[in-house]
């Protein structure tokens, strides 16, 4: 607490000092405005135009005009920065009561397939890499990648994954219902179970159930507000805290820094009674700056008894307290029902994807996240950002939940079953330091990332109650409690450095060390039995360790860049692994510890001219001490059940990107536009070494091992293949993903079980279409077919809720949007 408060200190110490900042009187000038242009000398719109030594920042409108106002008399430096651009800098002189206009002229980008003047009429490329140094972080050497949503062709309605990542390669996507709620994505061989092996964030800031305990992403937002999504793979260990997949950050839109009041409207339509609105305001008004949108969408889904609703709100204001500091608050808030179909068996999927067996089951995961942020620049090359989140969130769920080969129907009475109700409660709240600064030893310049981070879980877990006997959305209990009831808590405190040495004018080196606190606790009962005795339970685990890692990065040629990285990672024990899969002969190991391991990343980047963009790289993830269950025998040779970390898989592949503009190959300047040929494969090769295996025989206990069983949830082939022609405003993408086979089970269960539980997952293939349209640079038209080829397949094999069984993905469906920017 007594570091929280020095730092509070350090950041409102310049509020004292605002009046002497400014030598302007109330309503002076003291401007810098200006002009951002390419080397054609036409406007470039949506770039960053930051100021040295202050927190003021600036997107160029439709002009390329930006303005900084009200600014205390010097010498500054203004820097046009965007990713994939060569940032561009130039000195301006503030005089009292006068405006200094500049004109800043872009004559290269980094990634030269993205024609200039491309960048101006469409914004920023579809996929970029993060800067070696970003506004909070190092990344240099690391392997990232950032999806600028603005001009991706997608059905970002329905937060359509395939098409969101279809340049990423490696992703891995579950579609197991098609509102788009939850986003399951994974990379590496990990399992895309609602996006859990990455650390999930919103503008930086946590949002997953319990990043450390129950990293599951019931809420994501929704892809029409998010500007960029940031994907930093195991090189983010030592920034951003555990998971082995690495960061995945879904940056919001911002609001105008040109104009005081801005609004954008985007109305959808699509099938199966597909209706979306969204709505947003923004603006800039002197110091204060504001954003809010409204989201909301509902459909009766492709399947039977899949209908849902969704509303996502969102509001932030930020005040420039001084040219120095910066105070911001945002709250997120989101309530959803959905209706879920439930699982199929192989037989029932077969003879009809879209049936349903389940009408009774319902989820409801209501989510809100508040966010204070103070943002401090100490001088020309040092910040600091101080945030304090908060998580007020739950998990419903109400239905049938037994085999899917056991139909739900009504008794002799023609009475339904009771449903099962299940209910989580999720009250979090931490804050993280963050400090970055640049410096300059041996005539060279270095950078350092620091920060530290506190966080505190608590989750109320309700389970197997006794619901009722109707078919409609409810929270009722039929008796006086669950069985289930168990409080379960987290706290983490972890420090964290990074620092980025330039050994040469090509060569960077970047090790880093980041310090773990992490402790977990439950209590309660796991269950009554029949003579009202509660079978209880009270447990805690404390542990202090070091994550290493280190990065570097050497540029070959202007267009080639090598990049290696090598991180550890760690897994923590979730909850779920605290709690018995059985209320009898269950054992859970009394020394049970996180999973831990590394990832090593070497690649090449780049682009050739301006027709050629690539990212090829080669990875190795080491993912150990496992955590799994066995059978043992005890003192009395009796079976049970023995949860202890007992296995080692490894994930090793290549992954890789390639862009091509072939008119761009052809002529310099083309007048029909542009077409582009994109490529991104994922080529994975997930095993156990280790996975050792019991049963018991005769009496006799069998051991054997899964070593060499190919790892579920990770096909080996994983390839989205892709053409875009752009003319002007207008763009055409046709995308044809191909994902090869996978098992659902350690076993590598060939042959389906009768509850479609486990079994092969086959491989598939999937087309998308869709276009974009963009008139007098306020309107736009959006449109597209989903699976255009009405292919039949799914994605995953559910073992317990929304399941169990096939959970088929949607078939053929289409959608058409209709947008205005003012």
């Amino acid at each position: 607490m007594r570091v929280f408060l020095l730092v509070l200190f350090l950041l409102l110490k310049p509020v004292a000092s605002i009046r002497a900042e400014s030598s302007a009187p109330e309503g002076g000038i003291n401007s810098i405005q200006g002009r951002v242009l390419d080397r054609d000398g036409l406007p470039v719109e949506g770039v960053t135009v930051t100021l040295s030594s202050t927190i003021h920042k600036r997107s160029t409108d439709a002009k390329g005009y930006f303005q900084f106002q009200h600014l205390p008399v010097g010498r500054y430096t203004v820097a046009v920065t965007g990713i994939g651009l060569q940032p561009v800098v130039q000195p301006a002189d503030v005089v009292n009561k006068q405006i200094t206009s500049l004109t800043l002229t872009i004559l290269a980008s980094v990634q030269e397939l993205h024609e200039v003047k491309v960048i101006a009429a469409r914004g920023l490329p579809a996929r970029d890499s993060l800067p070696d140094v970003g506004p909070t972080a190092i990344y240099a050497g690391k392997k990232t990648e950032v999806v600028n949503l603005n001009v991706v062709d997608a059905n970002l309605i329905t937060n359509n994954s395939r098409q969101v990542f279809s340049k990423t390669p490696g992703v891995m996507v579950w579609e197991s219902e098609g509102s788009g709620m939850q986003v399951g994505v994974a990379v590496r061989g990990l399992s895309p179970n609602r996006s859990w092996e990455f650390n999930v964030r919103q503008n930086g800031v946590d949002i997953s159930s319990d990043p450390f305990s129950y990293p599951e992403a019931y809420y994501n937002p929704p892809m029409l507000a998010v500007e960029r999504i940031e994907l930093v793979r195991g090189g983010a260990s030592l920034q951003y805290g555990p998971q082995f997949g690495g960061l995945l950050n879904y940056v919001l839109k911002k609001p105008a820094t040109d104009k005081a009041f801005s609004l954008e409207s985007q109305q959808s339509v699509g099938s199966y009674g597909l209706f979306s609105t969204y709505n947003s305001l923004g603006g800039t008004v002197g110091r204060l700056q504001y954003m809010g949108y409204i989201d909301y969408r509902r459909a009766d889904g492709w399947r039977q008894n899949s209908r849902y609703s969704i509303f996502n709100g969102y509001a932030s204001v930020s005040y420039a307290v001084t040219n120095r500091l910066r105070l911001s608050a945002e709250l997120t808030r989101n309530s959803n029902q959905t209706q879920q179909a439930g699982g199929l068996t192989d037989a029932q999927f077969a003879q009809n994807a879209r049936q349903s067996q389940r009408g009774r089951n319902w989820f409801s995961t209501p989510w809100t996240v508040p966010v204070l942020t103070a943002e401090y620049v100490v001088g020309d090359r040092t910040r600091m950002t101080l945030n304090v989140h908060g998580l007020l969130a739950e998990r419903s769920s109400i239905g049938f939940t037994a085999a899917i080969t056991t139909p739900d129907v009504p008794n002799a009475a023609g009475q339904l079953p009771n449903r099962q109700l299940d209910r989580d409660t999720y009250r979090n709240w931490g804050s993280e330091l963050r400090f970055i600064t640049q410096y300059t030893a041996q005539g060279r310049q270095h950078a350092l990332s620091t920060g530290i981070k506190y966080f505190r879980g608590n989750t109320h877990r309700q389970q197997q109650g006794r619901g009722d006997t109707r078919s409609d959305y409810n929270l009722t209990l039929q008796t006086a409690d669950f069985p289930r009831d168990l409080t379960l808590q987290t706290t983490n405190m972890a420090a964290f450095a990074e620092n980025l040495f330039r050994l040469g004018a090509r060569w960077t080196l970047t090790p880093g060390v980041r310090i773990e606190r992490l402790d977990n606790a439950i209590a309660g009962r796991y269950s009554v039995a029949a003579n009202g005795i509660e079978n209880g339970v009270s447990r805690s685990q404390q542990r202090l360790f070091a994550l290493l890692g280190v990065g570097t990065e050497y540029k070959l040629a202007p267009f080639a860049t090598f990049y290696g990285n090598y991180s550890q990672a760690y897994r923590p024990v979730l909850f779920s692994d605290l709690t018995p899969a059985a209320l009898t002969d269950f054992v859970i190991d009394p020394n049970l510890s996180d999973s831990r391991g590394f990832t090593v990343d070497a690649g090449l980047r780049g682009s050739y001219r301006r027709f050629l963009n690539y990212d090829i790289g080669y990875y190795y993830l080491n993912y150990a001490n496992r955590i799994g269950t066995l059978t043992r025998l005890d003192a009395s040779s009796r079976p049970f059940q023995y949860r202890t970390n007992l296995g080692q898989s490894v994930s090793k592949g290549v992954e890789a990107y390639l862009e091509i503009d072939l008119m761009a190959a052809l002529s310099s300047r083309s007048k029909v536009g542009h077409l582009n040929l994109f490529t991104s494969l994922g080529i994975t090769d997930a095993r156990y070494l280790n996975l050792p295996t019991a049963s018991v025989s005769n009496g006799q206990l069998v051991e054997g091992n899964l070593r060499d069983k190919r790892v579920e949830h990770a096909p080996r082939f994983i390839g989205r293949f892709g053409v875009t022609y752009t003319y002007k405003t207008f763009t055409l993408t046709a995308l044809l993903n191909r994902v090869g086979d996978a098992y659902s089970d350690a076993n590598n269960t060939v042959t389906p079980t009768a509850n479609g539980q486990n079994g092969l997952i086959p491989a598939y293939r999937v087309v998308d279409v869709s276009t974009s349209l963009r008139l007098a640079r306020r309107y736009s038209l959006r449109a597209g077919i989903n699976n255009l080829t009405d292919a039949r397949y799914f994605t995953r094999r559910a073992g317990g809720y929304p399941g169990p069984g096939i959970l088929p993905a949607d078939g053929r469906n289409a959608y058409l949007s209709v947008g205005i920017k003012l």
